[in-house]
């Protein structure tokens, strides 16, 4: 029996209900709306300071909002730190006199209008790596359930360190959630599935798997047994985004993806196991998914949203 038949009867099946599209909007929703909230918070205060300065020119003497200030002019953070002194104040000096000079007396209004906008920028890239995240949270939550179920001890790496392996006994299950990669043995097997990898043989896909699980335990894992093609058992492609709009072209970046993995292994006639796993799936889409299942070009498909599909997955994945 295919795996995939174990949750999976029809193509309709992988499709995204209404309720869980509705769920997932607002899930997001609240999201940004909890991130929005420091830089109003900014906003704000940049405001109150502002309103000491008489006239616009004023505004560079006040030393507290000069940051502010470069934000408003349209530079970011991470560009701030690549500009010198003179560069910011030229910056200031164009704000100044191209949209606050003009503004006459509503010259705060308008700086802080300037602030959100580039705060607004900001926004809008963390909440899409925000997506990603999530939806890394959410399998690596189902993950570790099937795992712990199973009465199956396993190790993990932490997001920010590159080299230390805690075990997952001795962790807050939260913090676990954030795993930059996890490790288990069963059956006498070590297993260690990595996220967001660079695999140097697969080329342009080689910019980061969204995860690879491979024949090894995690005091063997290295970049080295990354570039080793014979080490990988399984590869798959995670796509959080909820919008249906959006979900035919998650899809085909995915697809590509997972079309490159399979022709630089089938190159080295290796046949790892191929998987999808997906937050936002319609009708045509799903049908295609479900024609790869069948052709064998895809071992294994799942609904993100669907905890029966990513229970049946992961029990799968973990047995592998």
């Amino acid at each position: 029996m295919n795996v995939y038949k174990k949750h999976l009867i029809t193509f309709k099946d992988l499709m995204t209900p209404y309720e869980k599209t509705r769920a997932g909007f607002v899930s997001i929703a609240l999201e940004r709306n909890e991130k929005a909230t420091s830089y109003i918070a900014e906003a704000k205060d940049l405001k109150a300071k502002a309103e000491h300065a008489s006239n616009p020119s004023e505004l560079k003497k006040i030393s507290d909002i000069q940051h502010g200030l470069l934000t408003a002019a349209g530079i970011s953070d991470k560009a701030a730190g690549h500009m010198d002194r003179q560069g910011h104040n030229d910056a200031i000096d164009g704000l100044i006199e191209k949209y606050l000079e003009p503004a006459g007396n509503h010259f705060v209004e308008e700086l802080v209008y300037r602030f959100l906008l580039t705060r607004g920028d900001t926004l809008g890239g963390s909440m899409r790596n925000l997506v990603g995240a999530f939806a890394q949270r959410q399998f690596t939550r189902a993950l570790v359930a099937s795992l712990r179920i199973a009465g199956t001890s396993f190790y993990w790496l932490p997001k920010n360190n590159s080299s230390t392996w805690l075990e997952a006994k001795y962790s807050d299950p939260k913090d676990i959630e954030s795993a930059k990669g996890l490790c288990w043995i069963k059956q006498g097997k070590s297993r260690t599935l990595m996220y967001n990898i660079k695999v140097p043989f697969l080329g342009k896909t080689g910019n980061g798997v969204d995860m690879s699980l491979f024949d090894c335990g995690w005091n063997e894992y290295s970049q080295e047994k990354a570039s080793l093609p014979e080490f990988y058992i399984a590869l798959g492609e995670l796509k959080g985004g909820i919008d249906p709009a959006g979900a035919d072209e998650h899809w085909k970046t995915a697809n590509s993806a997972l079309a490159r993995i399979r022709k630089k292994f089938d190159e080295q006639n290796l046949k790892p196991e191929l998987f999808f796993i997906g937050a936002a799936i319609e009708n045509s889409m799903a049908s295609e998914i479900w024609n790869h299942l069948n052709s064998g070009t895809l071992t294994n498909a799942a609904n993100l949203t669907n905890e029966i599909h990513l229970s049946s997955l992961c029990a799968w994945l973990c047995n592998l």
